[in-house]
């Protein structure tokens, strides 16, 4: 991965020496399962435990002759332990110790990435709390709507990141197993207990009834989950860029001391932080199709899976963790305008509040079409006369027909119309 894009924590997960260790993890636990059966000598276990060292760069050289990345490191790892060495990977096949290993990985990686999205959920929570009363106008289609808060649109997001820790949790769930079963997983060389005690020891569930590897349904499964917060993050971060927007300016991403804009203009202040997040989710999501590919093999195996996954799941979980990092610093330095968010809500004259003047006639006993066109009639006079919608309607007679002046005003007053909002937070989930 581009380091640019990639923290330390994360890195490490996936670096050479990791992978190394948790395959002899694995291979320490079956000898161990294996020496308990009496088919092992328990002097191996511990020559095994004491003198075996892993040299990267030696299995490296051993592959570039074996070009089989499992026996270079069985060869490497055998000749620092001895004679007893001769006992490492007993029974076993190669994906007995990659899925297995794998599957530590992708939980280690997993985890990281659930303590950014608490990260991101807290500073989201905060930021629905502070502005839960600062009111801003809704939009659909980039148009005005009706007015909302600028809380209520965080606590909105908040509640999809609470759902997207769900699904990594499910995620990992999913890959939290292993296989010690042997060649086409049928227990030929090596007997179930030996896998029932290396799956128990390292955390993991036994995969039932697999092939050579474990089903690649669970690890496209994972990815997906991983696309999906990706797809939220994106999400998040198309709304600030549109709300930094000149012509909105109601957010805008923090803009730290020194930082400059662009090359050639010194006024510009550029979401370029949320524009990042954007560009590297697509590619965790793309990564999510690979996934599924993968899950059709030949038979009981080939390796097809096995050089797209070396790519797409150290890069999506280097990108993602890295996504939700700086999108939690983006949400908790966020520079909010609550008086531009004010006047952009003012310039409607009103209109936003049609619905609740349209829902008050169909009450006073007009049937909806004629509520409608009368509203919309007002509606589009007081845009075209640039007045109060609440004064076009009380000077309507047909309106006044029907409602009060002071009925107009309840309608239009936008501390009854944001009542609502007040109560949706009261159930905000912790």
């Amino acid at each position: 991965m581009i380091p640019r894009y990639s923290r330390e924590q994360m890195l490490a997960v996936w670096s050479e020496e990791n992978k190394f260790q948790k395959w002899l993890d694995v291979e320490i636990a079956a000898l161990e399962a294996w020496a308990k059966t009496g088919a092992v000598p328990q002097e191996a276990v511990r020559a095994v435990k004491e003198r075996a060292v892993i040299d990267v760069a030696k299995i490296q050289d051993i592959e570039k002759i074996t070009h089989h990345d499992v026996i270079a490191f069985v060869e490497q790892v055998s000749e620092t332990v001895g004679e007893q060495g001769r006992y490492i990977h007993l029974g076993l096949t190669s994906s007995d110790v990659l899925d297995t290993a794998f599957a530590l990985i992708l939980k280690e990686a997993g985890g990281i990435l659930l303590q950014t999205t608490d990260a991101l959920a807290a500073a989201l929570k905060e930021q629905a709390l502070r502005h839960k009363a600062t009111p801003m106008i809704g939009r659909t289609h980039g148009v005005h709507a009706e007015p909302v808060t600028f809380g209520f649109k965080c606590a909105g997001w908040y509640r999809e990141v609470l759902r997207t820790r769900k699904r990594i949790e499910t995620g990992i769930e999913e890959i939290n197993v292993g296989k010690i079963s042997g060649a086409v997983g049928t227990y030929s060389n090596v007997p179930p207990e030996i896998e029932g005690y290396v799956c128990a020891k390292l955390g993991l569930q036994p995969e039932l009834f697999s092939t050579q590897i474990i089903s690649r349904d669970r690890h496209a499964a994972y990815l997906a989950a991983l696309g999906i917060a990706a797809g939220t993050a994106e999400r998040i971060a198309l709304q600030i860029r549109l709300l930094q927007q000149t012509e909105l300016g109601e957010a805008a991403e923090p803009f730290r001391k020194g930082q400059k804009g662009s090359s050639a203009m010194p006024h510009k202040r550029n979401p370029i932080l949320s524009e990042r997040i954007c560009g590297l989710a697509r590619v965790v999501r793309n990564n999510v199709g690979a996934a599924l590919e993968n899950m059709a093999l030949w038979h009981e195996r080939d390796i097809s899976h096995s050089s797209a996954e070396r790519i797409i799941f150290p890069e999506s979980t280097l990108l993602l963790d890295y996504i939700l990092h700086i999108l939690t610093g983006i949400v908790r330095d966020l520079d909010v305008s609550a008086e531009t968010m004010e006047q952009n809500l003012q310039r409607s004259e009103g209109l936003v509040f049609s619905q609740a003047v349209l829902t008050a006639l169909v009450r006073k006993g007009l049937s909806r079409k004629e509520a409608y066109e009368l509203v919309q009639r007002n509606a589009f006079s007081a845009r075209a006369g640039g007045k109060q919608f609440a004064e076009v309607l009380a000077a309507d007679p047909d309106v006044r027909k029907h409602l009060s002046a002071g009925e107009i005003a309840s309608c239009c007053d936008l501390r009854v119309f944001l009542a609502g909002i007040e109560r949706l937070f009261d159930k905000l989930p912790s």
